[in-house]
């Protein structure tokens, strides 16, 4: 397989600190290992060729542990946010209008997400469907884990709205709406179409790569995809988590 991921790491790790203070998320540590390692050796592993990393955050830090490990013996280049944090939206497209994204689908996924999903299966399963469903621009994994947030979908998957039950917030649909659809935590990996990039164009230069999904949920197919029963999938981006 030849394939490009985009492992989105630019982020200030606020939920880390005070680790955070004085190291980028990425560089963070579990298990004894920089979780951005981690997720490099894993993408590698399943057969991804090419990885895109955006850097904002103690971004020499990343830059420098990276290259003086050769990279992991994989083609990576980053995609310099130093000047302004865009955001999981505006990050992905700042990459794409540099040249750094393939013409061809994308992996995105969050730095400080661990998951024993076989992201090449999940990888081949939305190219399957974007060859047969035109009009899909994106599909999110989702599963029906415990979570603050979800994602709100239709009988077929397709995205619709989101919630935060416990600020009362709602997003893309009325809160009527709701018990006709099914709430998915969001699993922070998900594959994007060369297509979405024009999508984007009219967007500011920061913006959230959800509130985008929402907003063209209405005219084209962003699909979520279920885990497998069983799957284990953990946000290791906040303290208690990587305790």
């Amino acid at each position: 397989m030849t394939a490009t991921a985009m492992i989105l790491a630019a982020g200030l790790g606020t939920r880390l600190r005070p680790i955070t203070d004085s190291m980028p998320k990425a560089l963070v540590p579990y298990r004894g290992v920089p979780m951005i390692e981690s997720l490099i050796l894993r993408l590698k592993a399943e057969g991804f060729s090419r990885i895109v990393i955006n850097v904002h955050h103690f971004a020499d830090m990343i830059e420098d542990y990276i290259r003086s490990r050769d990279c992991f013996g994989a083609d990576i280049s980053f995609s310099d946010e130093r000047n302004l944090l865009l955001d999981t939206g505006g990050g992905i497209r700042h990459a794409a209008m540099n040249g750094l994204l393939d013409d061809g689908p994308v992996l995105v996924h969050n730095v400080d997400i661990i998951s024993d999903i076989s992201l090449s299966g999940f990888y081949e399963q939305a190219c399957g469907l974007m060859r047969t469903d035109t009009g899909t621009v994106a599909a999110l994994l989702v599963s029906g884990r415990s979570s603050s947030r979800y994602l709100l979908t239709d009988p077929e998957g397709r995205l619709r709205g989101w919630t935060y039950p416990a600020k009362g917030l709602v997003k893309g649909v009325e809160p009527s709406d709701i018990p006709s659809l099914t709430p998915l935590a969001f699993s922070g990996i998900h594959i994007i179409s060369p297509e979405i990039v024009s999508l984007m164009e009219d967007w500011p230069d920061k913006f959230s790569i959800i509130d985008f999904y929402l907003s063209i949920a209405s005219t084209h197919t962003v699909q979520c995809i279920n885990a497998p029963d069983g799957a284990e999938i953990t946000d290791i981006g906040k303290l208690s988590r990587l305790h």
